[in-house]
Parts: structure tokens; sequence; C-alpha cells
């Protein structure tokens, strides 16, 4: 009879190695998804190609007022394009994750929820280095010039406006059936595209103070005071971390891991 012992069961990943992997995971899905692309990075650079032709709407408006319009208007897409990745994209991905069980996987899994976000908001920000670099070259053929000393502040403004807009896209995607989240998504892609603070900032805008209060326009108006003026724009900072927040907590309340 034999005497050996018999292999005791792996123990998990540490925490850190576990939303890593997690992350490149998610990663390299988001790279595949071609109709992703064309909602993160063409259509914000045909935004950016239309409407640097264009002398309305207003643009230079604000605290940016008699500023080069091509300046305002860059880093307004550039906060598109992380809208577009950060929220639509991953909202829709979540809805479908439920539905063909990839997140009922997961839930047996030591991620949990936050390691599940973490993972996102990590995932999301490697994606957007190429995503954001593309739109920058396009602006810079186009004639942007960007601050230079706007550079970190505008880098902590995507950082933040990443994990709002991941957060509130679990929020969509983790509760609602992949349809609903696939029309929703996109119609709040739209109307915070044109009326949300975005691409247009907000002084240029009816209801501008309520609108300064969305995510949307707190990353529009953080990268345009960046980029065009050099600032840390702290109050839009602060709104992005709330909704931060706010969405994390509600997320982690609310995400389920099917149907």
């Amino acid at each position: 009879m034999s005497t050996e012992a018999a292999p005791r069961p792996s123990a998990p990943a540490a925490p850190a190695a576990r939303v890593l992997a997690q992350a490149r995971f998610e990663a390299m899905g988001l790279l595949r998804h071609g109709e992703q692309l064309l909602v993160s990075v063409v259509l914000p650079v045909l935004a950016l190609l239309g409407l640097s032709v264009l002398t309305s709407p207003e643009l230079a408006v604000g605290p940016w007022a008699g500023r080069d319009r091509l300046d305002v208007l860059t880093p307004g897409v550039l906060a598109l394009t992380v809208l577009s990745t950060a929220f639509t994209g991953q909202a829709i991905l979540l809805g479908f994750e439920r539905r063909w069980g990839v997140l009922r996987l997961l839930g047996t899994t030591p991620l949990g929820r936050g390691g599940l976000l973490l993972a996102k908001v990590l995932s999301v920000l490697g994606v957007l280095v190429l995503q954001l670099g593309v739109v920058a070259a396009v602006g810079l053929m186009l004639g942007w010039d960007p601050r230079a000393d706007g550079l970190a502040p505008a880098l902590l403004a995507v950082v933040l406006g990443v994990a709002a807009f991941v957060t509130l896209a679990a929020c969509l995607g983790g509760t609602l059936r992949a349809e609903a989240v696939l029309a929703l998504a996109n119609l709040v892609w739209v109307l915070l595209a044109g009326l949300g603070g975005v691409v247009l900032p907000a002084a240029a805008l009816p209801g501008q103070a309520v609108v300064a209060w969305l995510p949307s326009a707190a990353l529009g108006d953080a990268l345009r005071s960046a980029l065009v003026l050099g600032e840390w724009d702290l109050r839009a900072m602060l709104v992005l971390a709330g909704w931060a927040v706010l969405g994390g907590l509600l997320a982690r309340r609310v995400l389920r891991w099917s149907d």
C-alpha cells in the first residue's frame, strides 16, 4: 500500500498577481475587438478632423477664451477617447461577459469584485496609451501645441477619469441585460459626447452649472486646463475622484456575476 502523501492544492496567487493577470487578459481582449477600436479611436479622430476645419461651435470660451481652436479641441477629443474606452466599451463588454458566463467563472475565483474592477482600470489604462497616442499624433500633425508643463496634471486626470468611467460602466454592464446595455451605453456616449462637456467645454453649453458636475465635463475641463493652460484643475479632479469613489462603492454592491 502506498504511503505517499496526497498532493496539496496550490495556494491562490497573491492579490496583486491575480489583478495583473486579469488586467493582461482584459487588455488583450480589448485590442482584439474591432468595433471597440472603431468607437475609441476612429470616431474621436474623425471628430478631431471634422471640428478642426469648422469655425462653429465656439470652443475658446471661459478660461480658454482667446486660445487657438485646435488647442482647445484636441484635449476634448482625448477625453472623448477615454470615455469611449473606459465607459462605453467596458459597459458593453461586461454585459456580454455576463451573458457568455465569463463573469460566472470569475466569480468562483479569489479575484472578487474589487479585483475585477481594478484589473479593468489597469487594462483600460494600458490600452489608452496606444489610443491616446494615435489621437495626439493626429492633433500634432494638424498643428496642436500642447503645454509641456501640463503633462503631469493631464496624466492624473486620465487616471481619475478611467477610474470614474470604469466603475460607472460596471454599474451599467453588471446589472442590465446585454441588449439593454448595448443600447443604453451607446446612447449615453452620444449624449455625453454632444452635451456632456467632453468635446465642447461646459462653459459653451446650456445648463453649464449642472453639466460641470458630470464626470465627462470634469475630465474635459481637467485636460483642457492642463494642456492649454498648464494648470491643475483641482475642482475637476475632485469631481472625477468623487465619481470614482461613488461608482466603485455602487458597483461592488450591484455588479452581478451572472444574469
